[in-house]
């Protein structure tokens, strides 16, 4: 838990940083392409002919790139998670906007999967469907339902922690 004044004057209760390159989905999508390109290129080189060898070399540097991708998605920092007094920041990749959620809004705090699917795709302020998420990778997300009926699903690793944090929040506000 990182406590202590940042943000100027601002307490932050609790701080989780979520990068790009360690979502399973991601992952397995990209090393899938990178074996693909090397089973190629080596299956190429035992039956050599004229054209095949310059498209065989061709996709063992695509898979080579591939792995570097891979390897710099490891520092690109797709969700930032602060919790405040009275508040939840989200930041989001370069584009995206800062989210704010009002803590005194919430009515419920509860643990969910964030989807319903086991692998899924790094999501930033995503709505649909009376839901707002926010997860990178993870198993379980924290669901904060709001007067309106909006639910915030918000994805982490430390998601025991996040909750505890927003629950103290929230009854430190009664």
């Amino acid at each position: 838990m990182a406590e202590g004044l940042k943000n100027g004057d601002i307490p932050v209760l609790y701080e989780e940083k979520q990068y790009l390159g360690y979502n399973r989905f991601s992952v397995i999508r990209r090393m899938v392409l990178a074996i693909f390109c090397f089973s190629v290129y080596f299956y190429s080189n035992e039956k050599p002919e004229a054209g095949v060898q310059a498209t065989a070399e061709l996709l063992f540097y695509l898979g080579i790139g591939i792995l570097i991708v891979s390897f710099l998605l490891i520092f690109v920092l797709h969700l930032h998670t602060k919790v405040i007094p009275n508040g939840i920041i989200l930041d989001g990749l370069w584009t995206a906007r800062r989210v704010k959620i009002d803590l005194n809004s919430i009515v419920e705090v509860k643990l969910g999967a964030p989807s319903r699917y086991r692998l899924s795709q790094p999501i930033y302020n995503l709505h649909r469907k009376g839901r707002i998420r926010f997860f990178t990778r993870g198993d379980q997300a924290v669901h904060l339902t709001d007067r309106d009926g909006l639910v915030y699903i918000i994805g982490s690793q430390r998601v025991e922690e996040l909750l505890r944090v927003v629950q103290e929040q929230i009854e430190g506000q009664k």
